[in-house]
Parts: C-alpha cells; structure tokens; sequence
C-alpha cells in the first residue's frame, strides 16, 4: 500500500546550521505516529518542510503518491494536509466562527461564506466551542484557543494533520479532553503526526514514534521499544525513564 506522506532522505540547512539531515520516514492511512526528541531536534522544522514553509536543502516529500516538495504552502493544504502551530495565533479581530470558517472557505474552497460559515459552526461543534461562536478570538484562554487552533485546521478538510505541541500549556482534565479528540480524529480515518513532549500522551496516543536527534533519524518503532531504546534514553529520556522501562508506565 502506498503510504500516505512520505519523506525521503530530507535534509534542511539554514546557512551553516544543519536542522535535518537525510531524515526517511512514511505515514500509513488512519494511523497515529509520534514525533519526539529533544528542543532543537528538528521536529517542527520538519512540519514546516512538510507543509512548504520552509524549502528542502535535499530530498523529496511525497503525499499520496504525488512529490509536493516545492509547493506553496496554500497549494499543500489544499490537497489535504493541515497543521497546527505550536504557539497558537488566531485572527485576534475576527470571532471565533470567523477563524474557523477562514480555512473553509480558502483551504476547503467552500462554495460561498454560508457554507464556510456553517462548515466552520459543525467543527466547533466537534471541539467543544460552538457556545463561543460569537465570541473575539482574542478572548479565549489558551485552553480554547488550543481547540479553536484545532478547529482551523479541520476546517481544511485535511487527510493529514500535523499537531505541533497541542497539549502544550494544558492541565490534566484539559489533556485528556485533547486526547479523546485526536482518538476520534484517528477514528473518522485522519492520519496524525503528533509533535509531543509529554511521553504518557505519545504511549497512550500512538502506534509508532519517530525520533529525531541535532536533525537525525535515531529511532523509530512501537512505543514500549522506543522508550526502552539505549539512543533514545541518552538523547532525550534520561535516565529516570531507563530505570522504569521495564516497569509501569513511566509518568
């Protein structure tokens, strides 16, 4: 089966600095896979890459069959792979329905601003914030605008969604709700590449992890091999983690 996002030896440069360097991996349809290692690994670079914000220095990107590498980044989303930011920025002056029906309505190409808007009412709906509607953007919490932020890229109709540190800020309660979205995402047949630091939500979430070390593909598997992985522990678990691998789930 051919995957659904493909990377092929990717490699990025920023002048001297080299931020990926001959990174391979590939998504399967509906499955939830984990982008993990240290700050600085590269993680959201290698969204950016993805989602055309940043030109690759080598390599290709394939999605569904077809390299989109060199595309604008609008050119991208517009064929089915949206992201999330991992510092949320919503159009402060518009309300809430307003940012959401924005991805509708130049990402999803809705018909008119009513079918964007009533698109943009059911995925508020999905995360919870319908109620908020009416409400500036620039009035929620970080809890809301992490939802809202959710919203938006639903909005495009993605086949693939990149999460870039969506639980980022969030108390337990509001975590878990987080989780139960993705699930349900993952469900409804979306492929989910999930930046995450908090390792109990990428082994409780996801099927597989990819880890990335200064820019380098070191690790990639089931979660319990991963966090049990002698490369991983050093670059980026420690430890703590090392002493736990072969007992509970570590916190």
């Amino acid at each position: 089966m051919t995957p659904i996002l493909e990377l092929r030896r990717v490699s990025r440069f920023f002048g001297g600095l080299r931020a990926l360097h001959q990174v391979s991996f590939a998504l399967r349809a509906g499955e939830i896979v984990g982008l993990i290692g240290p700050n600085g690994a590269g993680k959201t670079t290698l969204v950016n890459l993805v989602t055309g914000v940043h030109r690759l220095s080598g390599g290709e990107i394939y999605f569904d069959g077809r390299r989109i590498d060199g595309r604008r980044p609008h050119q991208i989303s517009r064929l089915g792979v949206a992201r999330t930011f991992q510092v949320v920025q919503p159009f402060p002056r518009m309300t809430v329905l307003e940012n959401v029906a924005a991805g509708a309505l130049f990402a999803a190409r809705a018909a008119s601003l009513a079918e964007a808007k009533a698109a943009a009412l059911e995925h508020l709906r999905f995360v919870g914030l319908a109620d908020q509607a009416a409400a500036p953007a620039s009035a929620l919490p970080l809890a809301d605008r992490k939802r809202l932020e959710l919203a938006k890229s639903l909005a495009m109709n993605p086949r693939v969604l990149l999460l870039d540190e969506v639980n980022a800020g969030l108390n337990p309660v509001e975590i878990d709700r987080a989780l139960r979205l993705i699930r349900t995402l993952a469900d409804r047949g979306i492929t989910i590449l999930l930046i995450e630091h908090l390792m109990k939500v990428v082994v409780a979430l996801c099927s597989r992890l990819v880890v990335l070390h200064h820019g380098e593909l070191i690790a990639e598997g089931p979660p319990r091999a991963i966090v049990e992985d002698p490369r991983v522990v050093e670059a980026y678990l420690g430890s703590r983690w090392a002493s736990r691998a072969h007992g509970a789930t570590p916190p």
